[in-house]
């Protein structure tokens, strides 16, 4: 009988590790999901909690048999297993990101981190040492570099389509922490105001991040020097909650962005608008399947995602037609079958696709010396700052 593809046994899943994200917790869930979607991940291991009874618990409602209780006793023991994880997502506060990375990077375990890279500066730079001298694969996720439609304006850019870029504007604005919600007791607002777990930034870190992220990875432009004026509206809060930063890149193009989680009315509104010599382009997270074109002197018109015009680098993480909406789960799940096709070239040794594009340690460290920079400009009443990468 001949071999079809039908016949060919598919790769083994990557057994998965989860530091983080247990009962209570956001984003673990979400990662779950995204390592889920494209059935190339399955969980097999986690401490959930720094709390060996929650983690324990966590871990009987995900139906994950070894629980843990540190992640240190996690590291391990399951590099000592023949069927221990090969790789671990980190979903804690920011602070632990880079104590709870080492000693996986040391045993050969591949990391998949949510973003930043680390609270502070020192520790993006230990981290960073780590990761260099490891044989892993690190993989931080930027979850908007994974929407079909932001790689789609990225290879516009790259071909020229705008021209030279002359104007970047970026914006991360929501408005759940208009009131002093960490005063409740809230788990997100609580540790996210607090800058021992956050770091020193406080919507620069967890969202601002993000847009500073965005803007870079679709323009391809470095920055030379930003000025940041940042303001803790809400009385008492110890980090900013509202940040205007202006940029200058090292080609002459200029750049703005706005990042506040004090902007009443407003949910998630990430928008990126980029502008060169010959034209423009508009996108908005809220409506992430559509990517406005703005010619000089012609129709403004709009490409969307699965349909025509767009080109291949939206198409191979596009999953159903035009119409049918993907978003912030799927991007996530895009940046979990990246980092899955280079843990699974490099397990098999084989050659990775040069088309395979997820966000590592280059764009970690980027994101920590932003935070650092726009703190040490805004103290400074906005003097510009360069990056201290």
């Amino acid at each position: 009988m001949a071999i079809t593809a039908a016949h060919v046994a598919r790769a083994p899943r990557i057994r998965l590790g989860m530091v983080g994200g247990g009962r209570g917790a956001f984003i673990g869930a979400v990662h779950r999901i995204a390592a889920r979607l494209d059935d190339q991940y399955e969980l097999v291991a986690g401490a959930f909690s720094s709390d060996p009874d929650r983690a324990a618990a966590s871990a009987a409602d995900l139906g994950v048999a070894r629980s843990y209780a540190s992640f240190e006793e996690m590291a391990a023991k399951e590099s000592r297993r023949k069927d221990g994880i090969e790789a671990v997502a980190i979903v804690t506060p920011n602070h632990l990101h880079a104590p709870t990375a080492l000693p996986f990077l040391k045993r050969g375990i591949h990391v998949i981190c949510d973003k930043p890279l680390t609270g502070t500066l020192p520790d993006a730079r230990r981290l960073a040492k780590a990761i260099q001298g490891s044989n892993s694969i690190f993989a931080l996720t930027h979850n908007y570099t994974g929407y079909p439609m932001i790689r789609q304006a990225r290879a516009m850019v790259a071909a020229g389509e705008l021209g030279d870029l002359r104007l970047v504007n970026v914006e991360y604005i929501q408005d759940w922490l208009t009131e002093a919600v960490e005063a409740s007791g809230q788990k997100q607002a609580d540790w996210r105001t607090d800058p021992a777990r956050s770091g020193a930034g406080g919507s620069t870190g967890d969202i601002g991040t993000h847009a500073f992220n965005l803007a870079n990875f679709v323009s391809g432009l470095t920055l030379d020097t930003l000025a940041a004026d940042l303001q803790s509206f809400v009385p008492g809060r110890r980090v900013d909650d509202n940040a205007h930063v202006m940029l200058r890149y090292t080609s002459g193009a200029r750049g703005t962005l706005w990042c506040s989680q004090v902007a009443a009315g407003q949910e998630n509104g990430l928008r990126l608008r980029i502008y060169g010599t010959k034209g423009g382009l508009e996108w908005g997270q809220e409506n992430p399947n559509y990517l406005w074109i703005t010619p000089y002197n012609k129709p403004k018109y709009r490409l969307t995602r699965g349909g025509a015009g767009t080109g291949p680098d939206a198409a191979r993480l596009t999953r159903i037609p035009a119409g049918h909406p993907e978003g912030y789960l799927e991007g996530f799940a895009n940046i979990y079958a990246e980092a899955a096709r280079a843990i699974i070239a490099r397990r098999d040794g084989t050659a990775l696709d040069p088309a395979t594009t997820f966000p590592g340690l280059k764009e970690g460290l980027e994101g920590v010396a932003f935070v650092d920079a726009c703190v040490r400009s805004s103290k400074k009443n906005g003097a510009w700052t360069k990056l201290a990468l």
